[in-house]
């Protein structure tokens, strides 16, 4: 039990424990819980592959185009179907202002099937 107003130390079931104590035993649990969600990612991936496998053949027998992450411009809608001077289509020297055009890049690898 502490004397003074500067006490640091917690009592559990009568033993004193320190501040430090506590957080490296929080650290630990931390660090266990990690290392089993690894272990479960590494384990789950053989598992899942053939799953990612049929969606694939799925997304090329139905010629599915690339994910919508935005939906303000068309440019920035489906990246693989934009031309590179898309965003200057309303003038040559217009700034961007959508701003999901800010997070993207061209897609330059446009392929024809």
């Amino acid at each position: 039990m502490c004397k003074n107003l500067m006490c640091d130390d917690y009592t559990f079931s009568g033993v004193a424990v320190r501040n430090s104590s506590i957080f490296f035993l929080g650290l630990t649990g931390e660090v266990i819980l990690l290392s089993m969600l690894l272990l479960h990612a590494s384990f789950s991936e053989d598992a899942r592959q053939s799953v990612l496998e049929q969606k694939a053949a799925l997304v090329k027998n139905l010629r599915l185009t690339d994910l919508c992450l935005f939906t303000e411009a068309r440019y920035t809608r489906h990246l693989s179907q934009a031309d590179l001077n898309t965003a200057f289509q309303d003038h040559p020297l217009s700034l961007e202002h959508f701003p999901s055009g800010s997070f993207t890049q061209p897609y330059l690898d446009n392929k024809t099937p």
